[in-house]
């Protein structure tokens, strides 16, 4: 059984910082692509960043030099850390798997909550 499991989600302040851990598991993931989503309460899901199966990472414009994706394909897992945290921030934050070149993603985790507070 395939699971993505999400952890380090929190409560924190503006300005502080957390990191988010995604453990795989059920099949290996090293040649997949991995990807971190996030979802604010009244607004649908949005790409944060992902880390390709060739270590290329790509974020979107609102976390460039904040945050930083990176992977451990020997523990099949995948990290976000998150610096200089904005209110805006604010959301359940998921982990996503999808297979090298696909355009869809077919993992996902349940999601770990991130709160910053003002």
């Amino acid at each position: 059984q395939v699971q993505l499991v999400e952890s380090g989600g929190g409560l924190v302040e503006a300005g502080g910082s957390l990191r988010l851990s995604c453990a795989a598991s059920g099949r290996s993931f090293s040649t997949d692509d991995m990807g971190w989503f996030r979802q604010a309460p009244g607004k649908e899901r949005e790409f944060v960043a992902r880390i390709n199966w060739n270590e290329n990472s790509y974020y979107t414009d609102s976390v460039k030099g904040r945050f930083t994706i990176s992977r451990d394909n020997a523990k099949s897992a995948v990290y976000l850390q998150m610096s200089r945290l904005e209110p805006e921030d604010t959301a359940v934050y998921f982990c996503a798997a999808r297979t090298r070149w696909a355009s869809t993603w077919s993992y996902w985790g349940q999601g770990t909550q991130v709160t910053v507070s003002s």
